[in-house]
């Protein structure tokens, strides 16, 4: 007996039996797997203040804004609350309102953005400092530019004073209907026109040196290079900035909140200013909650039909 199990291991040496060598292979697999579930579980780590806060901050207050418009409260019926916000002027005048100012707002401040971005991405002196001077205003909060604003646009203010200085008369910034949303759209383009440019000036950068050289060469001019090189590079933002910009300027608050509280004659009320008085105002909730998802409802069709104008992958 001794002498077989000694040629036994003589014969299969230090070599495992079956059962080791499927532990051995198997060790790899386990460690894989063990590698695997860490990182999921610190990516889930990480991930979870952002869950939480997008939780409580959209998807919570969402739902409770959709229970309210469907007529949790005094008005019970499904759709009372839209029908008394449709049927309310004041309502739909800001909505006009809000149409107007969008529709006068967004391609200046696109038309705007863009000519600074062509012209800051020339080779002119200190163009990094004009940059940065004109994208200033987007690190400051919108309240703090508002109030600034409001005392420069004051009757007696600096921006009067400077114009009698040249024999101009004064104008009524904030307190004549007339100019009322004119001044809301100074200063949200003050602010909105160096942001919108950075995407501009990043989307002409990318366009080849080339493509203007031999365009030079060929004999055409500014424009034409403008026209055939330029915009259609910048497509993509372009289209981009259209949309993001029309988004923003539909929630604009707080400038219309510090300068006018919607008027004078409620010739700046726009939807979100409405929507504010009506919830902290006159604490009406329900319908301020309608009022939010018919804006949402409109942004999602205006952003939607924009998207149809995004060209497709490249």
């Amino acid at each position: 007996m001794s002498g077989n199990a000694a040629g036994m291991l003589s014969r299969h040496g230090s070599t495992p039996f079956p059962a080791d060598k499927g532990r051995a292979a198997g060790a790899p697999a386990v460690r894989r797997r063990t590698r695997h579930w860490r990182r999921w579980v610190t990516a889930a780590v990480f991930l979870l203040p952002a869950f939480v806060a997008l939780l409580m901050l959209r998807v919570v207050p969402t739902v409770e804004a959709v229970t309210l418009a469907l007529g949790d409260g005094e008005r019970v019926g499904t759709w009372e609350n839209f029908e008394a916000i449709f049927t309310d002027p004041l309502f739909t005048g800001s909505l006009r309102t809000t149409l107007l100012f969008g529709v006068i707002i967004n391609p200046l401040q696109i038309a705007l953005a863009l000519f600074l971005a062509v012209v800051l991405t020339q080779r002119i002196p200190l163009v990094g400092l004009w940059r940065t001077l004109i994208l200033l205003p987007v690190a400051v909060p919108q309240v703090v530019s508002a109030i600034v604003w409001l005392v420069l646009l004051r009757p007696d203010g600096p921006l009067n004073s400077f114009l009698e200085r040249f024999g101009m008369p004064s104008v009524p910034w904030l307190i004549n209907p007339r100019y009322a949303l004119w001044s809301i759209i100074i200063v949200c383009s003050w602010v909105g026109v160096g942001y919108w440019m950075t995407f501009l000036v990043a989307g002409i950068q990318e366009i080849p040196r080339s493509l203007y050289e031999a365009a030079e060469i060929d004999g055409a001019g500014t424009l034409r290079r403008f026209r055939h090189i330029t915009l259609p590079g910048v497509r993509r933002q372009l289209l981009f900035v259209l949309v993001a910009d029309t988004v923003a300027n539909f929630l604009v608050f707080a400038p219309v909140r510090i300068l006018t509280q919607g008027g004078p004659a409620r010739s700046t009320d726009l939807v979100m200013h409405n929507i504010f008085e009506r919830a902290y105002t006159l604490g009406d909730l329900q319908s301020a909650s309608a009022a939010t998802i018919v804006l949402v409802l409109i942004l999602l069709v205006v952003v939607s039909i924009q998207f149809r104008l995004l060209p497709g992958k490249e």
